[in-house]
């Protein structure tokens, strides 16, 4: 038991020394691997890359590092290896371009065999191996950019550099560039006998020049508008200081018119003050007259007052008196308008013996109107015919008259037309006849003119020539011409009988076409009197007596009726007349109008009779101008005179009484003019008016002395 666990626990020591040793030679064998680093282990049949670590055994194995971080390759062009743009201006550039070797172990098997890992990561050996590559890139990239855009687009410059290198550098990557240094290369720098260079040189010159001028013009334009701001800021200054002294003047100019006006406010409020006082003086003044004048007036209307209620009871009492005239004199147109009552029942009984009379006349009067009217319709039927029939010859003559000269102004103007064409033929020919001639004159010159030179001659056949073509245009123009004078005289002529001829017809066609209507509307009235007549004597000879009767009923109502119209006609005309007559008399007259109808004017008329025949009377009769003679001229009053002579008789009395009876009762009192009233009964029994009644005699007297005075005025 104890050899079994002796044994167990030496197997154990060995076992774990083991496991010691094999973990000590492997810390000691292996490799690790830094960032930005590969290992590449050669074995005996291949080559392992590792960026991480491995066992490295050794005489079998061997391992290299090579180093994969970035490193920049750096390209300067400066001076006259600058870089030459597509303006051939040349630029100091200087870019850093950054690379790596690609993290694959392609790649990094690649470069190993190519290059070897102790050179593949020395800056030298980059910058050998990339050099020419990127400067030509970079030449590329600058030719096909001006420098302005070269400068202005960088990112475009670098991408196309990067562009135009790639990416895949044989197990190296271009990672990025950035463009460090970029500028214009100096001018004494550049060769002036490289025509490059000569070339950007001018270039530089000009857009320097270009720039100058510019800059100068900025400059210039700084310094003008400083000064305009100068002069505009004291221009300003100087408003200000303008407005200034105004307000001062006008503040001063402002505090003395206050002054002023202060001072005539209050001379002003004095001379209102005294002329209140001075007003209110008159004004008590004025208040004492108004009363004084308020109590005449007061005094003044009292008496008005009196005298308009004396004159309203006067007029009152004239007024009572009008009423009992109006009430006489209405009394006395009843009276009258019976008898024309009467008058006008006996009228009427005469119009109608007159009417029936008339109906006779106008029944006889009308059958030998409708023999006569046949009489002349048949004449003028006649004469009608007649009339078509020598209108027709005549038309008819006219319009073979005109078609004729029509087709003889046609066959003229084609004359005329043929005449001009023939007489520009003759005239083309004479033309070209003409230019022959004119050639064979210049061929005989020419051959005359042969030893001159060929050369004048030729000058003279081409001016034949263009003679000729000259004759020949002119000769064509003018054949065109009259030909187309003879087409439009042709066509004028023709046009000219066309419508003359249409004219014609068309007159014609109408004239007839006028005379068929009118000796239809002839035919068709005549016609239809003839039925009417010939349909009423049918008419009449079938009446029966009764229907007899009652047909000359009616012709005499209508015959009645137009003589009652003639007769409201005849009175109307009469009645215009008197109005006109009394709107010429009356027209200035102030009469009140009583009546209507014809009333006034038969009032008016016998009015104005009975004033002509008292006129008459008065005049021809040298008593009763003895006795009137005062109260014509004025110097009595007969109104006075008889109030004073009727004083103690009774109105009622003397209104019935007649002018005889008056006169004679007022001779029986007696009294101073007792003889004058024997003069007037005498004449009055002379006059024949000693029956008429007083009130009759007032009333003829009013209104003859109004008619008198209607007709004065």
């Amino acid at each position: 038991m104890d050899v079994i666990s002796t044994g167990l626990g030496i197997l154990l020591a060995v076992v774990l020394l083991v496991v010691i040793a094999l973990l000590f030679m492997i810390s000691r064998l292996f490799h690790k691997v830094e960032q930005g680093k590969a290992l590449i282990i050669s074995k005996i049949n291949k080559v392992d890359v590792t960026f991480t670590g491995a066992v490295v055994l050794p005489v079998f194995n061997k391992a290299e590092l090579m180093d994969i971080s970035v490193k920049t390759i750096e390209i300067a062009r400066t001076g006259r290896e600058g870089l030459i743009c597509r303006d051939n201006i040349r630029a100091d550039i200087r870019i850093t371009f950054f690379v790596r070797v690609n993290k694959t172990v392609e790649d990094v098997v690649k470069v190993a065999q190519a290059i070897g890992t102790a050179r593949a990561s020395d800056q030298e050996t980059l910058q050998e191996l990339f050099n020419a590559k990127f400067s030509e890139a970079l030449k590329t990239v600058g030719k096909q950019l001006d420098f302005v855009d070269l400068y202005t687009q960088r990112d475009q410059f670098r991408d196309q550099i990067i562009q135009v290198i790639g990416t895949d550098l044989n197990g190296y990557s271009l990672e990025d560039a950035a463009i460090d240094y970029l500028e214009q290369t100096a001018l004494h720098s550049l060769d002036k006998n490289n025509i490059l260079d000569a070339q950007g040189i001018r270039k530089i010159t000009e857009l320097t020049a270009i720039e100058h001028v510019r800059t100068n013009e900025f400059r210039r334009r700084e310094e003008k508008e400083i000064t305009r701001q100068d002069v505009d800021a004291r221009e300003a200054i100087l408003e200000l200081e303008r407005r200034q002294a105004d307000a001062e003047t006008k503040q001063k100019r402002e505090v003395e018119t206050m002054r002023a006006r202060e001072e005539a406010e209050t001379a002003k409020v004095q001379a209102e003050e005294r002329l209140k006082a001075h007003a209110a003086h008159l004004r008590t003044d004025e208040q004492l007259g108004v009363q004084q004048e308020n109590q005449a007036r007061e005094i003044a209307v009292a008496a008005k007052n009196r005298e308009r209620v004396l004159a309203i009871e006067t007029e009152r009492i004239e007024k009572d008196r009008l009423l009992e005239v109006i009430a006489r004199e209405r009394e006395t147109e009843l009276s009258r308008i019976s008898k024309d009552k009467e008058l006008e029942g006996e009228k009427r009984s005469i119009a109608e013996v007159i009417r029936e009379r008339i109906v006779v006349e106008k029944t006889v009067a009308e059958q030998e109107e409708s023999i006569k009217r046949l009489r002349v319709v048949e004449e003028a039927e006649r004469n009608r015919q007649a009339v078509i029939i020598h209108a027709e010859a005549e038309a008819q003559e006219s319009l073979v008259k005109d078609i004729k000269a029509a087709e003889a102004s046609e066959a003229a103007a084609k004359h005329r037309a043929r005449e001009a064409l023939v007489l520009a033929e003759s005239r083309q020919q004479a033309a070209e006849l003409d230019a022959r001639a004119q050639i064979r004159l210049a061929e005989g010159v020419q051959a005359e003119m042969a030893a001159v030179g060929l050369a004048e001659v030729q000058v003279r056949e081409r001016d034949a020539a263009a003679i000729e073509k000259v004759g020949r245009a002119e000769a064509t123009v003018e054949r065109e011409k009259a030909l187309a004078v003879a087409e439009g005289e042709q066509a004028r002529a023709h046009a000219v009988a066309t419508a003359v001829r249409e004219k014609l017809k068309a007159e014609a066609e109408g004239e007839q076409a006028m005379a068929l209507a009118a000796a239809a509307t002839v035919g068709e009235k005549l016609k239809a009197e003839a039925e009417g007549l010939t349909e009423k004597a049918a008419a009449m000879a079938a009446l029966t007596d009764a229907t007899r009767s009652h047909e000359e009923y009616r012709l005499r109502l209508e015959a009645e009726k137009e003589i009652r119209l003639a007769g409201v006609n005849a009175q109307l005309k009469i009645a215009e007349a008197q109005a006109s007559v009394v709107s010429a008399g009356l027209s200035k007259a102030k009469i009140d109008i009583v009546g209507g109808d014809t009333v006034f004017f038969d009032r008016l008329m016998s009015s104005i009779t009975m004033g002509k025949a008292v006129d008459g009377f008065v005049e021809h009769s040298d008593v009763a101008r003895t006795l009137a003679g005062p109260y014509l001229d004025g110097s009595a009053s007969l109104p006075a005179d008889l109030g004073r002579a009727i004083g103690s008789i009774d109105t009622a009395d003397v209104r019935n009484l007649s002018l005889s009876a008056l006169l004679v009762k007022m001779i029986k009192e007696g009294g101073p003019d007792a003889d004058r009233l024997r003069g007037l009964l005498g004449e009055a029994q002379a006059a024949s008016t000693t029956e008429v009644p007083v009130a009759a005699l007032g009333t003829a007297g009013a209104g003859a002395g109004n008619a008198a005075g209607s007709v004065k005025q």
